[in-house]
């Protein structure tokens, strides 16, 4: 078992704060960068292959789904697990694992010709990409001090955001111009340049792991349970019904395993989450910023090309070039928040900032309606994306500069587990909301129409971005129009209950943020974060 050390080796850290360089950093940080690109593009590009993937397998609707399904429920279950075994068995070595899953995964996920056995590969790529994010950040959190360590993570949160909004369109280009294997293929061949360059991070990575330390078995199989039955839950809610026994039985089966992982933890000596965590006020804010920003903005990034085509008229193309006034601010608000806060500009107050844009731009985007100009909605679009761009990469520093360094890989786990979780959750809830609403217009003017489906089949029709027979057998008549209307509609009240989620959320961030004691900031000193 590897011992822990109080700093890395060469680390020769002078007065003002600034690590001295050392011989591999870039190479480690490249490697830990590219790492944790793969996956976001890989939870946000997979579904555009699964027409290509069913054409091929002959699959039939839910195993299609489940090869998006089964990645997200692993990741969120394991999350946690791997960022607190980082901390026993080390932080590299358990990142180096990850990749090497993943990369095996993606592999067998390029060649598998039954669907079924691509949900499975799925499923393990899922768990080695929730060691990859929840290692990865430790390992930068370890490597990295000062100024450095906010750069660092401030590309860390680019990245990530890159990789989920590039994810799509570099899926699409790869499906279209090669085939959807290689959208896995290219996956494996990343995590095989990460996994060359693993001997290097060893070399400029201090041991992390702790003596005396055992994996805590059973509240590691009570939370991936957990996880598990509510991610399932989640995602099988709007194919079963929200109020059915299978749903119900599963988000019930969520709170037995909750209350029994929360009993076993605290007579655990070596946790897998250390509830004490939870008991820092600060720690908790910072990580519900990600879920403000799951449903305030992954939420558009998901379900804005689907309105763009059915109430904009846009094609493919126009929609991905509409998308860029979203994702831009993610590129470029991490590095900009990185060097505001170096420049002497408190962290809490661009996480208030970031809270604000995220209320303010989903009330904005209610300026959407059919043929408006982008022009119109240009300024809401980025500040929406300013909202997920200024505190991406900057809470993780924030929250891990909080947890004591022993305890850095189960922070970070437990903050990637509510990003993801809180993510599949927001998407979810959007779902459903707009097919609720938009079931009721079509049953309010159905009538009027000449129409045999239910309200039901036509709202889950358009709401799921099928929209090709219900458009077509009406194209530019009344029937359509009414479509396009009671999407609008539906879209705008959804708008608007984001909104409220967020405003709550903001407010109730600001109450944990002012709790507490306050974290060292990126420069050393505790104003950083005030």
């Amino acid at each position: 078992m590897a011992t822990q050390h109080d700093t890395p080796p060469d680390a020769d850290t002078a007065a003002s704060g600034r690590a001295a360089p050392r011989a591999g950093t870039t190479l480690t940080l490249g490697a830990v960068l590219l790492a944790v690109f793969v996956v976001p593009t890989s939870i946000s590009g997979t579904a555009v292959a699964l027409p290509a993937i069913g054409s091929t397998t002959g699959a039939d609707l839910v195993p299609l789904q489940w090869v998006v399904n089964a990645f997200n429920v692993m990741f969120a279950g394991f999350t946690l697990v791997w960022g607190s075994l980082a901390d026993i068995l080390g932080r590299v070595r358990a990142f180096a694992a990850g990749a090497a899953v993943y990369g095996a995964a993606s592999l067998a996920s390029a060649v598998v010709s039954n669907v079924y056995l691509l949900d499975a590969a799925r499923g393990l790529a899922g768990l080695g990409g929730a060691a990859i994010f929840a290692c990865g950040s430790a390992i930068l959190s370890t490597v990295f001090t000062g100024p450095a360590r906010a750069k660092a993570f401030a590309l860390f949160g680019t990245v990530a955001g890159i990789g989920v909004a590039v994810g799509p369109s570099l899926a699409g280009v790869i499906v279209e111009a090669l085939s959807w294997r290689w959208v896995f293929g290219a996956h494996a061949i990343a995590l095989a340049l990460v996994l060359l360059a693993v001997p290097v991070i060893a070399r400029n990575t201090p041991s992390s792991g702790r003596e005396g330390a055992r994996i805590d078995v059973a509240g590691s199989v009570l939370f991936i349970l957990a996880m598990v039955l509510l991610t399932t839950g989640i995602v099988q809610g709007s194919q079963w019904g929200w109020s059915s026994g299978g749903v119900l039985s599963l988000l019930g089966g969520t709170v037995l395993a909750l209350v029994g992982f929360t009993a076993v933890e605290r007579r655990r000596a070596h946790p897998v989450l250390d509830l004490s965590l939870l008991r820092e006020p600060r720690f908790v804010g910072l990580c519900l910023v990600p879920v403000a920003a799951s449903f305030g903005f992954v939420t558009i990034l998901t379900y804005l090309p689907s309105y763009l085509s059915f109430v904009g008229g846009y094609g493919a193309g126009a929609s991905g070039l509409a998308m860029v006034l979203l994702t831009f601010p993610v590129f470029a608000c991490p590095s900009l928040a990185a060097a505001l806060v170096n420049r002497g500009v408190p962290a809490a107050l661009l996480l208030y900032i970031s809270l604000a844009c995220l209320v303010a731009g989903d009330i904005a985007l209610l300026l959407f309606e059919p043929g408006v100009s982008l022009a119109v909605v240009a300024l809401p679009m980025l500040v929406t994306g300013a909202g997920m761009g200024l505190s991406a990469g900057l809470v993780d520093r924030l929250a891990l500069d909080i947890a004591d360094e022993e305890k850095a890989g189960m922070a970070a786990g437990f903050l990637n587990t509510l990003r993801l979780g809180s993510e599949a959750i927001a998407v979810a809830v959007y779902g459903s909301l707009l097919a609720t609403f938009l079931t009721s217009r079509v049953a309010e003017g159905l009538g009027s129409y000449d129409r045999t489906e239910t309200p039901e089949a036509i709202a889950n029709e358009v709401a799921g971005g099928h929209t090709g027979e219900a458009a077509a057998s009406a194209e530019g008549g009344a029937f359509h129009t009414f479509l396009v209307g009671a999407y609008d509609a539906s879209f705008h009240t959804v708008l608007w209950v984001l909104a409220a989620i967020c405003a709550v959320l903001f407010l109730l961030i600001a109450a944990l943020l002012r709790g507490g004691a306050r974290p060292a900031s990126a420069t050393g000193s505790s104003e950083g974060t005030r």
